[in-house]
């Protein structure tokens, strides 16, 4: 009996633990401003997939020329992805359509992006679409930017 309860007393201190980190993590990442919720779908097809398959939920923070792109389950540190900015091509937007309307949060958009010759897409508010198309067209003087 004594061993039941120290067996499930420890797993659900690892649970606490683990949201506690996750927590954290999210925080720090966020501490630093410039934060917006973003599910990511990276090597896209051609052929617009609509089934909601390959959707990763996250968090996107502007850093400089780059959007460093973090998984919300993960406990990494360092971003999943890394987008340059110089590098990003704007080639439309749609809205989530099929089951894509129950892998993405309820108010998304999603913009179809070429990075160095892979095709993404980026699900994100309409408020955080248009900061990131205002990013997007906000480079220095004298890099090229695609915004379709």
């Amino acid at each position: 009996m004594v061993l039941a309860l120290t067996v499930c007393g420890l797993v659900v201190l690892l649970v606490v633990v683990g949201l506690f980190v996750f927590g954290l993590r999210r925080r720090l990442i966020q501490r630093s401003g410039g934060t917006f919720d973003c599910s990511l779908r990276w090597d896209v097809p051609e052929k617009t997939d609509t089934s909601g398959k390959g959707w990763s939920y996250g968090v996107a923070r502007y850093n400089g020329d780059r959007v460093e792109w973090y998984r919300v389950f993960s406990y990494a540190y360092r971003p999943r992805r890394t987008l340059e900015r110089a590098s990003i091509e704007v080639a439309g937007r749609r809205l989530p359509e099929g089951e894509e309307e129950l892998a993405l949060l309820s108010d998304a958009v999603i913009l179809v992006c070429l990075h160095r010759g892979t095709r993404l897409e980026l699900a994100m508010s309409e408020d955080a679409l248009t900061g990131f198309l205002a990013w997007l067209e906000a480079a220095p003087p004298g890099q090229r930017v695609n915004v379709a």
